[in-house]
């Protein structure tokens, strides 16, 4: 497990869609194919079957259309503040990508948060690094590097709590390694609804920017979720403090649903209708076990 909770956690996900000029390029396609097919020609490359027919293509071919997290702030004083954000801000047309990743990873270079996500280890931080050379930006304050551990926040270091991937922690990678949907569904959390990453590229094509955005804010709510379970697990909050933290998210859904956000009143349903009755669970907090009981379990 990690071993800290940070002052600034930003629990973060991205979503992406074929990039066709990168495709042109690579596949030497004429300038004239149309997008749709050069998509086409992208998925075949990358070992389309009948069954797959949309296979993961490799991110730097790729790219990054909305990014959006959750970020929890506490003060010295212990005062928390959540809140929910995404680029881009004006869903009337996209974001140029070389300002996305630079927006967002100049806020990580310079507020250096706790980064948290699922599957970004070896997905999200890559996209990222890789699209943010080919469109030429410089990310000097993220990517800078302290000279000794205790120096300062290290995104690049193997073993640093600046970066935590849920599903690094709880998977191994083996067969039983569950999707970010199936842990927050086991859990009562909502996952995925309505649309998944693969039906991405075709709001991108319909040019609705809006349900893309939308998507990506669910899929942060539900990866800060897991790791305020994970947290719990580890020990940093009691089931008391768990319950005010998920309190707070709540509270967040309203204040936004209040706002105009309809699309967060769909998710706030869902987590209501997965939530358990207090009398179908206990809430068990296992510190204050005694050696005495632990010998009579080990019996």
């Amino acid at each position: 497990m990690f071993k800290s909770v940070g002052q600034r956690v930003c629990a973060f996900d991205l979503e992406w869609v074929p990039d066709a000029p990168s495709g042109r390029r690579v596949y030497r396609l004429p300038e004239i194919l149309p997008d749709g097919e050069v998509f086409q020609v992208m998925w075949q490359q990358g070992g389309a079957t009948e069954e797959k027919p949309r296979p993961y293509l490799k991110t730097a071919l790729c790219r990054v259309v909305s990014v959006a997290a959750v970020i929890r702030e506490q003060s010295r004083k212990g005062e928390v503040t959540l809140r929910l954000t995404a680029l881009p801000k004006h869903l009337d047309q996209p974001m140029a990508e070389g300002e996305l990743i630079a927006t967002f990873l100049g806020y990580v270079g310079q507020q250096k948060p706790q980064l948290v996500g699922f599957n970004s280890h070896t997905s999200d931080l890559p996209i990222l690094l890789q699209r943010g050379m080919v469109t030429g930006i410089a990310a000097k304050d993220f990517c800078h590097r302290p000279d000794k551990p205790w120096e300062g926040i290290d995104y690049f270091a193997r073993h640093t709590e600046a970066h935590i991937d849920i599903k690094n922690l709880v998977s191994g990678w083996g067969i039983g390694t569950p999707s970010l949907h199936e842990l927050a569904a086991a859990m009562g959390i909502p996952g995925k609804m309505g649309t998944d990453g693969s039906s991405v590229v075709d709001l991108w094509v319909e040019g609705n920017l809006r349900a893309i955005v939308e998507y990506n804010h669910f899929d942060a709510l539900t990866t800060y979720l897991v790791w305020l379970r994970t947290a719990l697990f580890a020990g940093f909050f009691s089931p008391e403090q768990h319950q005010v933290e998920e309190d707070r998210v709540r509270d967040l859904l309203h204040r936004r649903i209040a706002a105009g956000d309809q699309h967060l009143a769909q998710y706030l349903e869902q987590w209501n209708r997965f939530q358990p009755q207090p009398a179908d669970t206990v809430a068990i907090d296992l510190s204050p076990i005694t050696e005495v009981a632990m010998a009579e379990i080990a019996a």
